[in-house]
């Protein structure tokens, strides 16, 4: 009969060296090395960051774009405000407020 107390130190050690190779294959070798996770898992926080950014723009958008093409006084007022868009002749002025915000936007907010 086979002897299962003498084997087993020997079943440990094969057991632990191949865990130790497995362990070094994924985490050095292979394709998806720690490397390659980390450097990706910053550009996802990165792009995160954008995209957080970017709705925020997004929403600044469609907020103006609802303004201006609601009536064609606003948008002809949009103009000259965004754009110092004028006649000839004419000067522009637009009054802000100390975060150079427009004062008459404060009024629909």
């Amino acid at each position: 009969m086979i002897d299962f107390k003498s084997l087993l130190p020997h079943m440990r050690k094969f057991y632990t060296a191949t865990f130790v190779v497995w362990l070094v294959w994924i985490l050095f070798l292979d394709n998806n090395n720690i490397k390659v996770v980390m450097s990706n898992r910053m550009k996802m926080k990165e792009l995160e960051k954008e995209k957080s950014i970017l709705e925020d723009k997004i929403k600044q958008v469609k907020k103006e774009r609802n303004e201006v093409f609601g009536t064609p006084k606003m948008l002809e007022k949009w103009a000259r405000e965004k754009y110092l868009m004028r006649k000839p002749n004419e000067d522009v002025y637009v009054i802000v407020d100390e975060n150079n915000q427009p004062i008459e936007s404060k009024k629909e907010e």
